[in-house]
Formats: structure tokens, sequence, C-alpha cells
């Protein structure tokens, strides 16, 4: 089974704000299965537009991914971010097929 991913590009308003999110979307993502693959790291814009922080989360499943955004702990984390920053989101299967050789 493919696990599952969150691709994120957010802009930050309010730092010390944010962390109240940080802090809030900790147990979710420990109960999900979470684990950080990118967070925040040193990124060139090479085309298209973005946003001045990446992450991408991996998750043991798609289901658990889409689990984790609806559970009602990451909705009321979710609460903490929007005053304080913008955010691109998707939820996406992972994929297990031929690589190029």
């Amino acid at each position: 089974m493919p696990k599952g991913y969150w691709i994120v590009r957010v802009d930050v308003a309010d730092q010390e704000k944010y962390k109240d999110y940080v802090a809030a979307n900790a147990e979710p993502f420990k109960k999900y299965g979470a684990r950080f693959l990118v967070r925040s790291g040193r990124f060139e814009n090479v085309e298209g537009t973005s946003r001045a922080r990446n992450v991408v989360i991996e998750f043991p499943t798609f289901q658990a991914a889409l689990e984790c955004w609806n559970s009602p702990g990451y909705q009321a984390a979710i609460k903490l971010r929007q005053p304080v920053s913008t955010m691109d989101l998707i939820v996406i299967e992972g994929y297990d097929g031929p690589q190029p050789s």
C-alpha cells in the first residue's frame, strides 16, 4: 500500500504565534505516524511560484494522511495557524511503480 504525503507551502506572518500551531500539531502527527522529510530547509525556486517555507510530511498510508488532516486535534491546530499564516497543502498518495533505469 502506498504511503501518503502532505506537501505544504507556507508564509508565516507571526513566528511567535505560529509556534502555538507547531505545538498543537505534534499530537495528531504522532498519532497518525507523521514523519518530516522536508522541514523548511534551504531551497531555490527554479520555476513557478513559491512560499517562504516548504514541508513534506510522510504518513504510513494515504488514508492516515487524510485522517490526520481531518482529525479533531489537527482541526484545532488549524485554528491557531490560520490567523498568522497563509498555506497551500495537498494530501497525495505515494508512487510505488516503475522508476527510470
